[in-house]
């Protein structure tokens, strides 16, 4: 029985689609000096492609134990192979990072914030209310 109705589980992957694109974001930005580096950028569409198509069961040596599946790369990170920026080869626009890192931010803090709503909601039906 599931008691939450997918919408935590679904937040929980909303979050992780955040963290990863943060995590190449935060790698543009400290390689902005590092000649012949390309920008890296995470796209859901890629992410959700990448863990349909790649995944990877888990071997299991008894029922009891919890299924999971990886495809051991982080899914939907991809360079801009032919793009160059500056005269050095690198391909990072600080002035785009850095707007998709407040726009990465502003979107973590909504998930947060209605994963938040669901547990008070949870913990006053705990309560009955009170």
């Amino acid at each position: 029985m599931n008691i939450f109705g997918g919408t935590i589980s679904d937040l929980e992957r909303g979050l992780d689609f955040s963290a990863t694109k943060g995590k190449a974001i935060s790698q543009n930005i400290a390689n902005v000096d590092t000649p012949n580096y390309k920008a890296k950028n995470v796209s859901f569409k890629e992410v959700f492609a990448d863990v349909r198509a790649n995944s990877l069961e888990a071997y299991r040596t008894d029922a009891r134990h919890i299924a999971f599946k990886s495809n051991g790369t982080q899914p939907g990170v991809f360079n801009y192979s032919n793009l160059r920026y500056r005269h050095n080869g690198n391909g990072v626009d600080m002035d785009k990072e850095q707007a998709d890192l407040a726009a990465n931010q502003i979107y973590y803090n909504a998930l947060v914030d209605r994963i938040n709503g669901k547990f008070n909601t949870l913990q006053n039906v705990i309560k009955g209310g009170r």
